[in-house]
């Protein structure tokens, strides 16, 4: 996976269908644990609400639902194909129901689900993580002139410089820039400046 979208943050929104209330809540998560404390903590914080559904998706593949007592396919699968629809990453949604007396009907629970999780995305930043290669290089003072100017025209971005008898400059350079960066790197010091690769990484666009 070279990219991906995912959410800066968290956010919630609130929809009501006949009487029922469906308060949407959104979180930025990393690992499966992250994802089942938020819905804890969602759950904890509405522990009189007769629902609290949710769905997350990770860019290490893993995907999860809970109908949390709905009936089956009308909730978790709403939520995570709206997810999947908008092919956003490490999420986590969880929808809170307070039923309002009313039955919704199959149909009707998976409109309502479904327009909670979107109604509360609509509301949240989206940024686009890029793989990069984490770079280190040292230079000289005159040749630091130029190269921070070199890796911006590679999408790249100085994370940390160093100053001592020469400059110590680490950055990051999307993959797919990389071998461009270098052979522009190779032609304005003439070969005498080369870069050590520390790792890789996804950094926000």
């Amino acid at each position: 996976m070279e990219s991906y979208i995912t959410i800066k943050g968290e956010t919630s929104a609130q929809i009501v269908e006949k009487r029922s209330r469906f308060i949407a809540y959104i979180k930025k998560v990393e690992t499966e644990e992250e994802a089942l404390s938020f819905v804890s903590l969602i759950k904890s914080r509405n522990h009189d609400a007769r629902h609290n559904v949710f769905a997350f998706r990770l860019t290490d593949g893993i995907k999860r639902y809970s109908d949390d007592g709905e009936p089956q396919g009308t909730a978790g699968i709403p939520i995570l194909d709206i997810i999947e629809k908008e092919d956003i990453f490490n999420i986590c949604i969880v929808v809170t129901r307070y039923f309002g007396g009313i039955l919704l009907g199959t149909g009707g629970l998976v409109h309502a689900y479904s327009l909670a999780a979107k109604t509360a995305l609509e509301d949240i930043d989206k940024v686009l993580m890029i793989n990069c290669s984490v770079l280190e290089l040292s230079c000289s003072y005159t040749q630091y002139g130029k190269i921070p100017s070199i890796i911006n025209d590679f999408e790249g971005k100085v994370d940390d410089v160093g100053f001592s008898d020469d400059v110590r400059v680490i950055f990051h350079i999307p993959n797919n820039n990389l071998s461009g960066f270098k052979k522009e790197l190779m032609e304005f010091s003439k070969g005498g400046l080369e870069f050590e690769k520390k790792g890789v990484s996804f950094f926000e666009k």
